[in-house]
């Protein structure tokens, strides 16, 4: 039949855990909530233009299953032998719901469903497949188009991949043509690749980079608003946008002090940080994308590497002296990049300060995503990601542990972004950081 790929064999096949899911099993602790909990999921979005065709969605949906095997992996944890369990290609869940056809503002009622999603139950790990299709109508032409997998099965970047392949198998159902894609690599491929080089010259020159960087450090600890819960806690979501100038003067200023926007706004974000606590010796986490070698940037998959970047601010009188400190931090990182389980092996109290009672730790990213943008055609239909998100919620998809502020430079203008926090946390001081954010950028950015 046109548009399927050729399927696995129908059996049961396993393979290890990448250090990447062993770093999450070691964060986990049990119960069903953290890493390998129902809530810690991935939720993404589209607007679509043009009558859905539902037989050819069903279609593509078990394509894009059959084509990546971590959409039909389940994990098993057992502390003895935990593994990868690859199951046959199956389809995934589709659910469809009515949108109020007369609502005066759709763009709002399309955000509020994909927040309900996130609000859901979740999937759980043992769902086979770790894909759940969402299909909102406002009415036969004008629908939202979202899915949910589980965080250890997706990794952002994954995200665009899952729904471009989506896209292509729908195209070539319905036009009666085979898909165009490239070959399918599978995540089982990167694993082998990471553990035959685990311990190569290359992994050693990093894990002894880390081991000097990491000396005597702590992660900057972010004072909570109550003590830690034990067991069942929540994940609310705060969400914000900067204004078009910003956005602007961010990238501007990147480009005179020969950094990045990351560099800039990470920098923005130590200032504040260094107001809260009073430090100056800061060690703050980032994610780094792990996808090496180059041909994991068709692999669907968690790859990405927990990275701690520890910048001195104590000799920093202007704000371009602190771009230039995290410039530094970040281009020695980057050339040493590795798993966070191995990194840790070299710096053992690196979290110690991040775990009390009274503490957690804070993250900053920035997301440059590949996913669609603007308009795309495909067949019959016109998609358009939804990114611009402004409505925030008091739960949904969990992150393991603090505070993890999210930036994104969106192609349309503005900094957005969102900010997930434990109940550690009031979202009050969220909105406090995110403030005193916006003004340190307004005040050196725009300046200089």
């Amino acid at each position: 039949m046109t548009g399927i790929p050729a399927e696995a064999g129908g059996g049961v096949e396993r393979a290890p855990l990448s250090l990447q899911l062993d770093f999450l099993r070691l964060m986990d602790g049990g119960g069903g909530w953290g890493p390998f909990g129902p809530r810690f999921t991935v939720v993404a979005g589209w607007r679509v233009e043009g009558e859905i065709d539902l037989d050819t969605l069903h279609g593509a949906m078990r394509d894009v299953v059959a084509r990546h095997e971590t959409l039909r992996t389940r994990l098993v944890l057992d502390p003895d032998d935990p593994h990868q369990e690859i199951h046959p290609p199956s389809a995934p869940r589709l659910v469809i719901s009515d949108l109020d056809p007369s609502a005066e503002d759709r763009d709002a009622v399309a955000e509020a469903f994909i927040n309900a999603i996130e609000e859901d139950d979740g999937l759980g790990i043992d769902e086979i497949p770790g894909l759940r299709v969402y299909l909102g109508r406002f009415d036969a032409k004008d629908s939202v188009l979202a899915y949910m997998a589980h965080h250890t099965a997706v990794d952002g970047y994954s995200v665009h991949l899952v729904m471009r392949d989506l896209a292509a198998f729908y195209a070539a159902r319905k036009e009666g043509r085979p898909v165009d894609l490239p070959p399918a690599r599978q995540y089982r491929e990167f694993v082998a690749h990471q553990l035959e080089h685990a311990d190569d010259a290359q992994s050693r020159a990093a894990r002894a980079f880390w081991r000097e960087e990491l000396a005597g450090a702590r992660m900057t600890p972010l004072a909570n608003d109550r003590p830690r819960a034990t067991g069942a806690y929540t994940t609310g979501w705060h969400r914000y946008m900067f204004e078009d100038e910003l956005d602007t003067a961010v990238q501007e200023f990147a480009r005179t002090s020969r950094s990045s926007p990351f560099m800039v706004l990470m920098a923005a974000f130590l200032t504040v940080l260094r107001e809260r606590t009073g430090e100056t010796d800061l060690v703050v986490p980032t994610f780094m994308p792990g996808r090496g070698p180059a041909w994991t940037a068709d692999v669907i998959g968690t790859f990405y590497n927990f990275t701690p970047l520890r910048v001195d601010l104590s000799g920093c009188e202007t704000f371009t002296d602190a771009v230039g400190a995290v410039r530094r931090s970040c281009l020695a990182a980057y050339r040493h990049e590795l798993p966070f389980l191995q990194l840790a092996g070299e710096a053992p109290e690196l979290m110690a300060s991040v775990v009390t009672p009274r503490a957690a730790p804070v993250v900053f990213q920035v997301i440059q995503s590949p996913f669609m943008r603007g308009e795309d055609e495909v067949a019959d239909l016109r998609f358009a990601a939804i990114r611009r998100r402004t409505i925030s919620s008091a739960a949904g998809s969990q992150i393991p542990d603090g505070m993890l502020v999210s930036a994104e430079l969106h192609p349309a203008g503005g900094i957005g972004g969102r900010v997930g926090y434990t109940d550690m946390f009031d979202e009050s001081t969220v909105v406090d950081i995110m403030t005193r954010l916006r003004e340190v950028l307004r005040t050196e950015v725009e300046r200089g």
